[in-house]
């Protein structure tokens, strides 16, 4: 990825990441005995949690919808994964964050009581901003700030209470402990909404042209803290100079990017503190920090696929400390990697935290999937059957006859996926169709399995119908989307209003006719939508791995695994630690590795940027069923190399963007869907052998048999799996995801 200029970043008006360092993680599992998860005496770890949905009344600041919802995920998180005893971690949300309060709490709860060895996190999510800095070391002059609830309560107009990063850099540096993670999900490169999105980011003429100043109290405070620290204004601005205070930080976004205040399924969230906090749930191997931070990366995208906004994290630590090689919050896991914790088990209704779920996948824990209660050990005590889902808690009920003591704080292990039967592409209708938009509604509901929704940031959506305007092509030239639709052509955009490549018509186009023209597409980003929808590298038990091969070099290879191949110890090679990323002719090798004592069926998959689904492998289309079948602990090459001049070649090409591989191994031949592929190849005379391109209805009916496959298996060996959801056990099935950053020279 894009190296960002260190001054920018520690400035924290660049990205949230202010003038204080990211952090690294390095999860390795722990198996500790349950009863000793909450609260340890050495070190003491302490948490401040900042979250602002509302404004104090009358500031006229865009309300924002996902920050509390941050602060939960980070508290449950730390609670549950990382043993923070709950008198030790202090949250302030809406009034109660305001400048004092939060001021007050990081001396008091922080710096007071946080000693040499002790761990320290402090996060923030709300509103981000910029105001002059005295004494600027980026060229722009400008401060990063974090919004307080009170932001603009001064009395003096382009004046405001906002907390500064030059504030934060003294609190940072008054802390005696090394121990420090920084954690920031705001942003300041454009504020309100884009799209289906709320961004992070405050923009009023009055206070933030460029000429906002910090309030006089701002400025006597950071002249206290100086004194405090016996720091002179000349070595202040050395210090910051050279880098961080203390610890490490993470920030949600680079300097031009949005910090998203995106909706998910049925609830808001910051994208970024989703990802961190889902990914810390589920990750189960020592890795170094950096490749840790690496991974962190590439799942972004993980986030960037529900939300449709790419967020690449920054991260910094401590010049010349050993930071990159400590854990994330500087702690080992206390305990074992989990989709769910249990909160409450009240007259036979079990109600679960459900922080380990990946967006993607959901809607897939709504009802009919089904958890192992699960000891210190990781092994199975009870299942759990999943009846309704509201935002991320979970319901549900023990299964048959089970009776156990379910106690809050035992985790939940995914064991069976309920894909809904249903699922649908909601296409949301943007304004830019001026008064077109109700032909577009009527048109959209024609279509099988395609939902129509506003576009107004309370409901989901996976992806907008509108009109290309000379607003749009603005946005979509900064960021650099290649080729450009032209103004008044209209297609499909993501939920932050990016271009969808290639999915713009004409543009006298009617609104109807494009619909039309886009139906293959609709469908098409359907099947990946149902696709994605059974991901499950991290939480499958299947012992499986990957490796993605650039031009035969192993050197540049990264590797995936499933999480019953990692915490098997089979994977021990470090993933690399610069993001993958290729130029268009690359040729690709995906190496599939059977770590099984069992034989295993493989597939292999590719989703370009345009949402087209393309089968790699099997492209055997004349062998029986076991064409795919890969013998244990053998490594399947894709394509294969016979020598034959004839071999198709796996090549990357451009316009810039992502690519999404997905290999799905599996216990079970998949009769039907290799059937339909095949009736597919002979339909249009494809050489057996070369890959197949899925076009029209063929991807939901491809899709859907090759659910129908997973079904029939997961019933054949589980009793009473609800008929209205297709189920999917991660005992039979791994669907790994690997995603690749195409980018042109």
């Amino acid at each position: 990825m894009t190296r960002v200029n260190r001054r920018h970043f520690l400035q924290f008006a660049g990205s949230t990441l202010a003038a204080l360092g990211l952090s690294q993680f390095d999860i390795i599992r722990q198996a500790n005995r349950y009863g000793k998860v909450l609260a340890q005496d050495n070190p003491r770890k302490l948490a401040l949690l900042v979250g602002i949905n509302e404004y104090q009344e009358g500031q006229r600041i865009r309300p924002l919808r996902g920050c509390l919802t941050d602060v939960e995920m980070q508290r449950e998180l730390l609670l549950h994964r990382f043993g923070f005893n709950p008198q030790d971690i202090i949250t302030l949300t809406n009034e109660k964050a305001n400048r004092q309060n939060i001021l007050e709490t990081f001396e008091n709860h922080l710096i007071k009581q946080a000693k040499p060895a002790d761990v320290v996190v402090f996060h923030f999510s709300g509103h981000g901003s910029r105001v002059i800095d005295p004494n600027p070391i980026n060229k722009d002059g400008l401060n990063g700030t974090m919004m307080p609830y009170d932001r603009q309560n001064t009395g003096d107009a382009g004046k405001v209470r906002d907390i500064m990063g030059r504030t934060l850099f003294l609190l940072m540096h008054a802390l005696q402990t090394e121990n420090v993670t920084v954690v920031l999900d705001s942003c300041h490169s454009g504020g309100g909404t884009r799209g289906n999105l709320v961004v992070r980011a405050f923009e009023d003429t009055r206070y933030d042209s460029g000429n906002a100043e910090a309030s006089p109290e701002e400025l006597e405070y950071q002249d206290k803290l100086l004194s405090r620290l016996k720091l002179d204004a000349s070595q202040f601005q050395e210090l910051r100079g050279k880098g961080i205070a203390k610890g490490v930080a993470l920030g949600s976004a680079q300097r031009n990017q949005l910090a998203a205040d995106a909706r998910f399924s049925g609830f808001h969230a910051g994208a970024f503190s989703y990802l961190l906090t889902r990914y810390l749930w589920q990750q189960s191997i020592s890795q170094s920090v950096n490749t840790t931070f690496v991974n962190l990366q590439r799942i972004t995208e993980d986030v960037a696929l529900s939300s449709n906004v790419v967020q690449v994290p920054q991260l910094e630590v401590k010049p010349g400390s050993n930071h990159k090689q400590k854990p994330v919050y500087f702690l080992k896991p206390t305990r074992q990697t989990a989709e769910a914790v249990i909160r409450s088990d009240k007259d036979g209704q079990i109600q679960f935290w459900l922080g380990g779920v990946s967006s993607e996948s959901l809607e897939s824990f709504t009802k009919g999937a089904i958890f192992n209660l699960i000891d210190a050990n990781g092994k199975a005590l009870a299942e759990v059957e999943q009846t309704s889902r509201n935002g991320m808690v979970g319901y549900g009920k023990l299964r048959g006859s089970q009776r156990a003591v379910i106690q809050p704080g035992t985790l939940l292990r995914e064991r069976v996926r309920g894909v809904p039967t249903d699922l649908t592409l909601r296409i949301g209708i943007d304004t830019s169709l001026s008064n077109k938009t109700e032909i577009a509604r009527q048109e959209l509901q024609k279509l099988d399995r395609v939902e129509p929704v506003v576009v107004n940031q309370q409901q989901d959506t996976d992806f907008i119908l509108g009109k290309m305007t000379s607003e749009y092509l603005k946005l979509a030239e900064k960021e650099q989307i290649k080729p450009l639709p032209p103004v008044g052509s209209i297609g499909l955009f993501s939920s932050g209003l990016t271009p969808i490549p290639d999915s713009f018509g004409r543009v006298d186009e009617p609104v109807d006719s494009a619909i039309k023209r886009l139906r293959s597409r609709f469908k098409m980003l359907l099947a990946g939508r149902i696709l994605r929808s059974i991901l499950n590298t991290n939480t499958s038990s299947l012992k499986v791995t990957a490796d993605i091969v650039p031009n035969g070099t192993r050197g540049d290879s990264s590797t995936i695994a499933s999480r019953g191949a990692e915490e098997s110890g089979l994977v021990t090679q470090k993933i690399k630690t610069t993001l993958q990323t290729l130029k268009p002719g690359t040729e690709i090798k995906v190496h599939v590795t059977n770590k099984e004592n069992r034989n295993l069926y493989i597939g292999v998959l590719v989703i370009d940027s345009s949402g087209n689904i393309v089968l790699l492998y099997p492209s055997d289309y004349d062998s029986a069923e076991d064409a795919s079948l890969v013998k244990p602990n053998q490594k399947l090459i894709v394509p294969p190399t016979t020598g034959n001049p004839q071999d198709f070649k796996f090549i990357v090409n451009g316009p810039s963007g992502f690519m999404e591989l997905l290999i799905l191994a599996s216990t079970e031949p998949l009769r039907n869907a290799l059937r339909g592929l095949k009736q597919i190849a002979k339909g249009r005379g494809t050489r057996s052998g070369d890959p197949l391109a899925l076009e029209g209805d063929e991807p939901t009916e491809v899709i859907g048999s090759l659910l129908g496959d997973l079904d029939n298996s997961t019933r054949a060996s589980i009793i009473a799996v609800r008929s209205d959801v297709r189920a999917v056990d991660t005992t039979q099935l791994a669907a790994l995801s690997a995603i690749i950053e195409v980018v042109e020279p």
